[in-house]
């Protein structure tokens, strides 16, 4: 097991440096690219790429430690759908258009 670890956390280090250069190249050539002609906003570093990929990861990637919490609470609606009956799916499709504001389902103006 240790002797996996000799090898597994070298180039963990190593993916993870190609990463960054990758991720900080990409973006410092979209801005400069991108955000000076159309806003006229200034040309960054390679630096300042880095830390607005690190910025972007943050605030919308997460940490990633833990496992996508928005793929766990599909998977548990997915498995609380499987379980339902067909006037429960219609009760709680018609719940959430009710909250929605979409008004009675196409079925329900039919009827009327």
């Amino acid at each position: 097991m240790r002797k996996r670890w000799i090898f597994v956390v070298p180039l963990a280090i190593l993916g993870i440096l190609v990463f960054v250069a990758i991720g900080g190249g990409v973006v410092l050539l979209l801005w400069n690219w991108l955000l000076p002609p159309l806003f006229g906003w200034h040309q960054i570093t390679f630096w300042q790429a880095v830390g607005i990929l690190a910025l972007c990861r943050i605030l919308f990637g997460g940490s990633g430690w833990h496992g996508s919490v928005r793929s766990n609470v599909r998977r548990r609606m997915a498995e609380r759908w499987e379980r339902m009956s067909p006037e429960e799916r219609e009760r709680l499709r018609q719940g959430w258009r009710e909250r929605c504001g979409f008004g009675p389902s196409p079925s329900e103006s039919k009827g009327q």
